[in-house]
């Protein structure tokens, strides 16, 4: 089954949001209308909460986590995602901060406490240290990542028009009849 139980949690999914029945979604998770889920990806919200906004892609073989409440963190680590933002393939996100209207390149790595401000690019393969907090409007590349260069107006443009991308091929989708399995 795509959508598990955890102890006293259910995953959430708004109106129009398609879950690949290959991708996993367990436990504290809420996906935001018109979002997608796709291919291979495990979302594990099981030691805190994980939050996806609306009309946002996590692409093929992503995963999402997040870190427990503890001694060494007592607040621990929660995940939480913006609006219209593409999450490309293979991403791993760890307890982190991801605004609106990003665009995260395949194979990124996000981890625990690091922020993403809204209109930012992050590179594909770029590692995001913890706590690193990405300032607005820049594109951000490497391993760790470095600042490169303000976006353009061009690609501040494409960020929405690609978040637009998946809600319509998603409805393609949901129209053919793949749908997730509910419980």
């Amino acid at each position: 089954m795509t959508i598990r139980h955890f102890q006293e949690f259910t995953p959430s999914l708004a109106k129009g949001v398609y879950v690949d029945k290959t991708a996993l979604v367990i436990g504290d998770v809420e996906i935001g209308k018109d979002s997608s889920i796709w291919p291979m990806t495990v979302i594990r919200g099981d030691v805190q909460s994980i939050r996806i906004g609306d009309c946002t892609s996590v692409q093929d073989g992503s995963v999402l986590h997040v870190t427990h409440r503890g001694p060494h963190n007592p607040d621990g680590y929660a995940l939480n995602i913006g609006n219209n933002v593409t999450v490309g393939h293979k991403v791993t996100l760890h307890g982190c901060q991801i605004d609106d209207c990003c665009l995260l390149g395949m194979g990124s790595i996000v981890m625990d406490g690091a922020h993403i401000q809204e209109l930012v690019i992050l590179g594909a393969g770029s590692l995001v240290p913890p706590g690193k907090v990405l300032e607005s409007g820049y594109l951000w590349v490497g391993s760790p990542v470095k600042k490169i260069r303000p976006l353009t107006d061009q690609e501040k443009e494409f960020l929405p028009y690609a978040a637009d991308g998946y809600v319509k091929l998603k409805e393609q989708y949901l129209n053919l009849g793949s749908s997730v399995d509910r419980l």
